[in-house]
């Protein structure tokens, strides 16, 4: 899904993929609602204070914030108890992870280091840091997670991009769950690759298929019907099941074409990022979040989440139903 072309993730009408589970870890944002807007702007997440204890020690940034949302969205899909142990089926629940900048300063500081001092100046406990994987490994490790675990790092598109990649694991029958988290870091070096101060930001989204969720109990707060990866955002749309008959009550997207204008005219839009600030990885994710929001309001119409546009070398489209 890395190339241009559009990509689209099918799925059997009998392994139904359903949002179980949301948690949050943005300064000043305290529940998925208040995403809806406007923006509370104070009170909610406190960094200074959620990204301390014993369990964050030896982590970097992004790893520490992906825990806390991977926490509260787990809480939320009553699959840890009393002592925020994993209770639901290890085995089959996977990790995918959206960030493209999350350890980058891990990395930096590896390689200066190394400049300064050689390779010997590194420490035991910094060096894991520097895996690309770190983020996905971290949360996979401290709930017991044994099944498949990766890493989405793909630009704009990146957080949608990890919501369908986890549906698909459900589809081919490797997971049955699956913890997935957006997550960008504040910092120097994210500042200085932005060009911009960058958004210090969280969130996990807890996906089940509709037979697991329902074993168990759990109520779907939203269901993922259609995906689509493409070189614009009008071919994405086509591809993600979009027709002039489809009731879309949300459009959670930032750039718009004329294409989206047609088929999307006089819907409410939230731009997330004009919202917050920049977001990259942790947009897509973001987005679900506001969309489940959005469904469980009892809002009528489907939502609509879109990434990428004319300024990108894609763009991607998620489609969700109450």
């Amino acid at each position: 899904m890395n190339r241009a072309s559009t990509a689209r993730i099918g799925i059997p009408s009998s392994q139904v993929v359903v949002v179980t589970g949301i948690g949050l870890a943005p300064p000043g944002v305290a529940t998925y609602d208040d995403l809806l807007g406007p923006l509370p702007g104070k009170g909610g997440f406190d960094p200074a204070t959620g990204l301390s204890g014993r369990e964050m020690r030896h982590k970097d940034r992004a790893s520490r914030l992906a825990l806390r949302a991977a926490e509260s969205a787990l809480h939320h899909a009553g699959l840890t108890d009393a002592n925020a142990t994993f209770t639901g089926v290890a085995d089959s629940t996977a990790v995918v992870v959206s960030t493209n900048l999350g350890n980058a300063d891990s990395v930096c500081e590896a390689t200066d280091t190394i400049a300064r001092e050689g390779v010997r100046g590194l420490s035991p406990l910094g060096l894991p840091q520097t895996s690309s994987n770190v983020i996905a490994g971290w949360v996979a490790i401290r709930y017991g997670l044994r099944g498949p675990n990766l890493t989405v790092c793909n630009g704009v598109t990146s957080g949608l991009d990890a919501l369908a990649w986890a549906r698909n694991l459900m589809a081919a029958g490797r997971a049955d769950t699956a913890v997935v988290v957006g997550v960008e870091p504040a910092n120097g070096v994210t500042t200085k690759l932005l060009g911009e101060q960058s958004t210090d930001a969280a969130v996990a989204i807890v996906l089940e298929t509709a037979s697991a969720a329902a074993s168990r109990g759990a109520r779907p707060f939203a269901t993922i019907t259609g995906y689509a990866r493409a070189r614009n955002l009008a071919a994405a749309l086509t591809s993600a099941g979009m027709t002039e008959e489809t009731t879309v009550g949300l459009w959670l997207g930032g750039e718009a074409s004329a294409e989206a204008g047609q088929l999307l005219a006089g819907t409410r839009r939230i731009d997330l990022e004009a919202e917050m600030g920049p977001l990259s990885g942790a947009l897509g994710v973001l987005q679900c979040a506001a969309a489940a929001a959005h469904l469980e309001s009892g809002a009528t119409g489907n939502v609509l989440a879109t990434a990428g546009g004319p300024h990108h070398d894609a763009a991607a489209a998620l489609l969700l139903t109450p």
